[in-house]
């Protein structure tokens, strides 16, 4: 029987679990909602694989867990999380639905049904006695991705400076469900100017307006961005001045920045810290930093993604493609150890972080063949 075989013999008890875990709600900042989704994604892992499931404490946020499977000597790491943008009560308010062979609810494109899609990858493996004797697979679902992985960063890059190998089950690039082969990095920076207040209208004269200097600072960081380089900058947010009649003595920007390369990164990053103010009278002070290296694209990644077309083309019959984006994901932090990184592997659907988001159930198959058959041939 073949891995696409098996798994849609099997898609009734995917959609059961499928449909148990949409239904419970698992945002990032709730460590109680988080701790439940972990200890309910261990204990399908062990029962669906026969693997092994640790749950990482985490005083924060929900508990990581890190899933393994084989006791090979090359290691294949598996990303995902499940922490969710929806708050408690969402999936109440609209439960799990299937309508047209699309299955909607909240969480259920990003990434439920990547991490059951992995799950039941390693399943066929497992159950066809296809699993690779010289590998070890970690599967790690971190719980504060959503929010940066402020407290599973470090997890995520032990693991990946261990592996031959990581796949990201973000969603793919749609409509076609390319995978990511490269990301942006980004980095978030605070610009902070202190000028001196003044009555605007008995003492303008003596103020120097903060808002002023940064309106000037603004308009330079906005004409960095390099569209060929692939680099952008947003100031997104702006806060000063207390009234209409008061030249304002404190202002701040809150910076967005992308890029392509760690050199670049870094580039940036020196242009921003050095900045002097303009006007007499002001200061300014710059915090904050890179948060996310970039996933770049390296020769060793394309290898990888070679594979993966070949697979698709000659077992799927289907034209895989390649794609990058200015958005991030934990890959960043996998690819940035040197580990060459497939990203994009999760389910096809659309309208993340949507009330509309959905998967679309006739490629479930395809996608978790794809993956089993990257674990076997890598």
């Amino acid at each position: 029987m073949s891995i696409q075989t098996y798994l849609q013999d099997n898609m009734n008890h995917f959609l059961q679990l499928l449909e148990e875990a949409v239904n419970m709600d698992s945002p990032s900042r709730d460590k109680r909602l988080g701790d439940r989704m972990a200890g309910w994604f261990a204990l399908q892992f062990q029962r669906l694989t026969g693997g092994k499931a640790e749950l990482i404490p985490n005083a924060t946020y929900g508990d990581q867990v890190r899933c393994t499977l084989g006791e090979g000597d090359k290691q294949i790491l598996i990303i995902g999380h499940y922490d969710t943008v929806w708050l408690e009560g969402e999936a109440a308010r609209r439960p799990f639905s299937i309508r047209d062979e699309k299955a909607y609810g909240p969480g259920v494109y990003d990434m439920k049904a990547g991490i059951l899609q992995a799950m039941f990858a390693l399943r066929a493996l497992v159950k066809l006695d296809r699993l690779p004797a010289d590998k070890k697979i970690v599967l790690l679902l971190n719980s504060d991705e959503e929010i940066g992985s402020p407290t599973s960063r470090w997890l995520v890059e032990q693991e990946a400076s261990r592996s031959a190998a990581s796949f990201v089950l973000e969603p793919p690039t749609e409509p076609g469900g390319a995978l990511k082969t490269w990301r942006k990095g980004s980095a978030h920076y605070t610009v902070a100017v202190r000028g001196i207040s003044a009555h605007a209208g008995v003492d303008h004269q003596k103020g120097v307006s903060a808002i002023e200097e940064l309106s000037r600072q603004i308009q330079f960081l906005h004409a960095l961005t390099d569209y060929e380089k692939g680099t952008t900058i947003n100031v997104g947010v702006v806060k000063g001045g207390i009234g209409a009649n008061v030249v304002a003595d404190y202002a701040e920007a809150e910076v967005d920045v992308r890029v392509v390369s760690m050199e670049e990164a870094q580039r940036i990053e020196n242009v921003i810290r050095e900045r002097k103010p303009l006007l007499s009278g002001t200061s300014i002070n710059v915090t904050g930093g890179i948060r996310r290296p970039p996933m770049e694209r390296t020769k060793d990644t394309g290898v990888l993604f070679a594979l993966a077309k070949s697979i698709s083309r000659h077992e799927l019959g289907m034209e895989l493609e390649e794609s990058g984006t200015g958005g991030v994901s934990d890959g960043n932090f996998a690819a940035a150890c040197g580990v060459p990184t497939l990203d994009g592997l999760g389910a096809k659907g659309g309208f993340a972080h949507s009330p509309e988001e959905w998967i679309e159930l006739g490629e479930i198959s395809t996608r978790a063949t794809l993956l089993a058959r990257l674990i076997e041939e890598v």
